[in-house]
C-alpha cells in the first residue's frame, strides 16, 4: 500500500488517499483501477478501504481509497462539511490523479461506493464517462435521506435553521458540529435509539469493530444546505449508460438503502448492464464488514468488474 496526497488545480487543499496494489504488483504493467468511496461520516480506513478495497486489490485491481474533502486526513476548512457536489467532484479529482499514473489503465476505471458513498458513486457515473463500471454497496441517496429522516421530515425547517446558524457563525459565533450517532451502543439502548440502522451504525462506528481515528461521525450543520437540494439519481434514465451493479440487504432499515437501490435499478434503463443483488437476511451495516454478506457481495461484484474492466485478464 502507498499513501499519497492528491493536489488538483481546482482545489486549495489536498485529498489523502491509500493506493492498494495487487499481489506481485509490477509498476511496468497497466492495471484496471477502482476508486473506492467511503460512507457519509466515514473515512478511507473503514469499509471502503480495509474491506472492499483490500478484497479487490487481492483480486488483481489497483484500488484508490480516499478521504473526502473536509474529512479524514484530506484538507479543506472548515472541517466536517458534507457537500454532495464536492463529494462527487472528489471522485473526478481522484480519477484525474489516477490517469496520470503509468500503472493505471485509464480505459478501465471503475468506481465502488458504500452507503452514502454508493449514492455518490452512482451520481458521479451519470456524468463522469471515464467511469466504465460502477458498484453501489447498500447505497443511499443522501439528499433523499436529509429531506426525510435527517430533517425529521421538515426540510424547510431544517434549511431555515441552517440559514440562521450560518449567519451566526459568519458573525463570529461558535460552529455547530452535529454528532450523528449515540456515544456507544449502551447509550443508544438507554435512549431508545434501537432502530436497526441507527443502532447498527453505532455498533460499527462507536466500537472497536469499525472505529478509526479519521472516521468522525460529525457534520457541520450550517454548511449542509446543498444536501437537502441534491438528488443522487437525477436524470438517471438518460445518463446512466455504463454497467451498474447495486447490492442491497433485504433486512430493511430507516436509512433507506433498500428503497434507494430498487429505485436506481428501476430507473437506469439506459445502462448497458444493470444488475440488482438482493441479499436475504442481511442489513445495511452487515454489508460493511460481516464476512458472510461481504463474501456474497464480492462473489457478484468481482466477476462484474472483471467483465467490464476488460484489461483485468491481462495487465500489459
Amino acid at each position: 500500500m502507498e499513501t499519497v496526497k492528491i493536489q488538483n488545480p481546482d482545489m486549495a487543499w489536498q485529498i489523502a488517499a491509500d493506493i492498494l496494489f495487487p499481489p506481485d504488483f509490477d509498476r511496468s504493467k497497466r492495471y484496471p483501477t477502482i476508486v473506492s468511496v467511503h460512507p457519509f461520516g466515514s473515512c478511507k480506513e473503514q469499509t471502503s478501504g480495509n474491506v472492499y478495497g483490500a478484497a479487490l486489490a487481492k483480486e488483481g485491481f489497483v484500488v484508490i481509497a480516499y478521504d473526502a474533502s473536509f474529512q479524514g486526513e484530506s484538507g479543506g476548512q472548515p472541517r466536517w462539511i458534507e457537500d454532495p457536489t464536492q463529494r462527487v467532484e472528489d471522485i473526478s479529482h481522484v480519477i484525474d490523479y489516477a490517469v496520470t499514473l503509468p500503472y493505471v489503465d485509464s480505459d478501465n476505471v471503475g468506481v465502488l461506493g458504500v452507503c452514502g458513498g454508493g449514492g455518490y458513486a452512482l451520481n458521479a457515473t451519470l456524468t463522469e464517462k471515464r467511469i466504465k463500471a460502477v458498484v453501489s454497496i447498500t447505497g443511499v441517496n443522501i439528499g433523499r435521506l436529509f429531506r426525510e429522516g435527517f430533517s425529521n421530515y421538515d426540510p424547510l425547517g431544517a434549511l431555515e435553521a441552517m440559514a440562521a446558524q450560518r449567519t451566526k457563525e459568519a458573525r463570529g459565533g461558535e460552529l455547530q458540529i452535529n454528532e450523528l450517532l449515540p456515544a456507544d451502543p449502551d447509550v443508544a439502548r438507554k435512549s431508545g435509539m434501537t432502530e436497526i440502522d441507527v443502532f447498527e451504525a453505532t455498533e460499527y462506528y462507536k466500537t472497536t469493530r469499525g472505529q478509526k481515528p479519521g472516521g468522525a461521525t460529525r457534520m457541520l450543520f450550517s454548511h449542509a444546505q446543498n444536501t437537502l437540494g441534491w438528488d443522487a439519481f437525477a436524470f438517471a434514465e438518460m445518463l446512466m449508460t455504463q454497467p451498474m451493479m447495486v447490492v442491497i440487504g433485504k433486512k430493511v432499515g430507516a436509512f433507506g438503502a433498500y428503497r434507494d437501490g430498487m429505485e436506481i435499478y428501476g430507473r437506469s434503463t439506459a445502462s448497458k448492464d444493470r444488475q440488482l443483488v438482493e441479499l436475504d437476511g442481511w442489513s445495511h451495516y452487515d454489508l460493511y464488514d460481516k464476512p458472510e454478506p461481504v463474501a456474497k457481495a464480492l462473489a457478484k461484484l468481482v466477476p462484474f468488474f472483471n467483465q467490464h474492466l476488460s484489461s483485468r485478464q491481462a495487465a500489459s
